[in-house]
């Protein structure tokens, strides 16, 4: 018998590994899957992050190596703020442009530009040894606020107001607020809805 098989049959739909080096994002995958009774652990196994102008292929890519190198089921996640004005800047690339010159090199960029729109899209890819990828998107309007607001989540947080909240920025909310609006937080349903039904991919 092969027991990892089984274990790893046996705990589908009830345990997802997250494979992140970002505490916030699991805590707020966390909170999302615990309402589906999926228990969340964070893995943190080196993947790689490919350059590509669409977020799905780099989230597959990411999936496929922590497999490879984990030898677990697990889901990873990608996402990106895409700026109207900005021609969807930085869309794919907004990891190392929040690295480089952070949210406030993007208020500069967008100093006494009117058009605010902007847009979160997330991808959550799950992938298994037996599995290649599958992909859940989700995806937020909203604008870039004029100076940074609040002191809660990560990243362009505190520069994103959602356009379906109340006028406050990511930043300003707390978690469980955030996760009533996020991109995130619609990829993770929609993920949570399809593992815990046990389904897996058909070729």
């Amino acid at each position: 018998m092969n027991t990892k098989k089984a274990s790893t049959n046996y705990l589908r739909g009830k345990v997802a590994y997250m494979v992140t080096s970002n505490v916030h994002k699991f805590q707020e995958a966390r909170r999302v899957l615990s309402k589906y009774k999926i228990a969340t652990a964070m893995l943190r196994v080196g993947a790689i992050e490919i350059q590509d102008d669409n977020p799905e292929n780099i989230a597959k890519a990411s999936a496929i190596d922590a497999v490879k190198n984990s030898g677990l089921p697990i889901f990873v996640e990608d996402a990106g703020i895409f700026i109207e004005a900005l021609n969807g800047f930085p869309g794919p690339y907004s990891s190392y442009v929040y690295q480089t010159v952070g949210t406030e090199g993007i208020l500069k960029l967008m100093k006494n530009i009117k058009n605010r729109d902007a847009y979160f899209q997330a991808v959550i890819a799950f992938s298994s040894p037996e599995e290649q990828p599958t992909c859940f998107h989700g995806k937020v309007k909203g604008k870039i606020s004029l100076k940074e607001r609040g002191t809660s989540g990560f990243g362009y947080d505190p520069i994103f107001e959602p356009s379906k909240g109340d006028g406050r920025t990511f930043a300003e909310m707390t978690t469980e607020e955030k996760n009533q609006y996020s991109h995130r937080a619609v990829a993770l349903r929609k993920f949570a809805e399809w593992y815990a039904s046990g389904a897996k991919r058909r070729f």
